[in-house]
C-alpha cells in the first residue's frame, strides 16, 4: 500500500471514531507544489445561457450545454457561492447543528431551505441526490490527488455517474489562489465580477491583508498557535499546506512550528500532544478550530489548557480550518488575527 493511501485511510479513520476533529488536526495527503504562491447579493446571479464549461483544479474541464442550475456542492463551498449571488439546491457536509441551527460551515445561507444530502462525515444520500436531477457536484480537495471532500470514497463511484463534478484546490497554496479560484467558478455559474458588493469585498480583504502584514512586523516576538481540540488529543497545526496558516505565514505572522517528525508522521498537518503535553510549544496567541465537531476553547475542562499563559491571558481566538472561500468570509480571519496580535501581551 502506498504511502499516500495509507494517509488517506488514517485520516478518515479518524474522522470516521473522532467526528471529524479537526482539518488541520486529522488530514495526512501527499505534496503539491502548485500555486504555493500567491454576504449574498440582493438577487440570485444572473443565469447565462449557451453552454458552459470550467477548467477545475485537478485540470478536469467540465463542460455542459447550459449553465448548471441544480447545482449541489459542499457546504463551505455553497456558502462561498452563496455570497457571490449563486445557489445550490443541495448540500453535503456539516450543515445544521445539533439543536438545528446553522452549522459555522454554512455561512449566510438559510438551512432551512436547501436539501441537505449528509450531514456528517461519511453521510450522502444517493437517492435524495439523484431526485435533485444534478447538473454538476462541486467540492472542495484537500489532497494532490483530486479527492473531493465529504463525498464518500466507498460510495463515490455511483455519485459521481450522476453527474460531473467540480474541485477547488484548498490544499499547499495560499488563500488568495482558492479564493481567485472559487470566484472564477462562481462568475463562470453567473456571478457579475464587476458588481460593487464584490468590488468592495475584494478591498476589504486586502485592506486586512495589509492590517494583517503590518501587525506581524510590528509584533514578531508574538508567536501565535494553532489548535484543535478532541477529547484526548490537543492537535498542533503546521504553517505548511492550510491555505490559511501558509498565507498568515507569508504575511509574516510567527506561527509556531511542531516538531518536523511529528509533521511527517501526519503527512504534513499536524502534531498530536495529550493533554498532559499541551503546554510543549509556548505560544502567546492560540487560534483554535471553531468547528462544531471540535471542543471548543470554553468547554475544555482540561487544568493542563486551563494553565497555558495564552488562556489565563484571555489570548484564544477562533480559527476556520475549512475558511469558506469568499472575499466576505476571510476577511474576518485576517481582522481578528491581526487584532489579536496587536493587542497581545508577550506571555509566553
Amino acid at each position: 500500500m502506498s504511502n499516500a493511501r495509507a494517509t488517506r485511510l488514517t485520516r478518515r479513520g479518524i474522522l470516521a471514531a473522532g467526528g471529524a476533529l479537526g482539518l488541520g488536526a486529522v488530514l495526512a495527503a501527499c505534496g503539491d507544489d502548485d500555486g504555493k504562491n500567491g454576504g449574498s447579493e440582493s438577487t440570485k446571479a444572473a443565469a447565462k445561457s449557451g453552454p458552459w464549461s470550467f477548467k477545475d483544479d485537478r485540470g478536469t474541464t467540465v463542460k455542459l450545454d447550459k449553465v448548471p442550475a441544480n447545482i449541489v456542492a459542499f457546504t463551505g463551498v455553497a456558502a462561498a457561492l452563496y455570497d457571490y449571488g449563486v445557489e445550490v439546491k443541495g448540500v453535503f457536509g456539516p450543515t445544521t447543528t445539533k439543536d438545528g441551527k446553522a452549522d459555522v460551515q454554512a455561512g449566510d445561507m438559510d438551512v432551512s431551505k436547501l436539501t441537505v444530502l449528509g450531514n456528517e462525515w461519511g453521510q450522502f444520500n444517493i437517492e435524495k441526490y439523484a431526485a435533485l436531477a444534478p447538473d454538476v457536484l462541486i467540492s472542495t480537495m484537500f489532497d494532490s490527488a483530486g479527492t473531493l471532500w465529504y463525498v464518500p470514497e466507498e460510495s463515490k463511484a455511483k455519485i459521481l455517474k450522476l453527474a460531473p463534478s467540480v474541485g477547488i484546490s484548498v490544499y499547499d497554496r495560499q488563500m488568495p489562489v482558492s479564493l481567485q479560484r472559487m470566484l472564477a467558478l462562481a462568475v463562470s455559474l453567473g456571478a457579475d465580477e464587476k458588481s460593487a458588493k464584490i468590488a468592495e469585498a475584494k478591498k476589504k480583504f486586502e485592506t486586512a491583508a495589509a492590517r494583517l502584514r503590518a501587525a506581524a512586523k510590528a509584533r514578531p516576538e508574538i508567536k501565535v498557535l494553532a489548535g484543535s481540540a478532541s477529547q484526548d488529543i490537543f492537535y498542533v497545526s503546521g504553517s505548511n499546506l492550510s491555505i490559511d496558516l501558509e498565507y498568515f505565514k507569508a504575511l509574516g505572522v510567527n506561527i509556531v512550528e511542531p516538531s518536523a517528525k511529528a509533521l511527517k508522521a501526519s503527512g504534513g498537518w499536524f502534531e498530536n500532544l495529550s493533554w498532559e503535553n499541551v503546554d510543549k510549544y509556548p505560544a502567546d496567541v492560540i487560534v483554535m478550530d471553531d468547528r462544531s465537531a471540535t471542543i471548543q476553547p470554553a468547554d475544555i475542562t482540561e487544568a493542563t489548557w486551563k494553565k497555558l499563559p495564552a488562556v489565563r491571558a484571555g489570548q484564544v481566538i477562533a480559527r476556520s480550518p475549512e475558511p469558506i472561500v469568499s472575499y466576505d468570509k476571510c476577511t474576518p480571519l485576517l481582522d481578528n488575527l491581526a487584532e489579536a496580535i496587536e493587542k497581545a501581551r508577550k506571555v509566553a
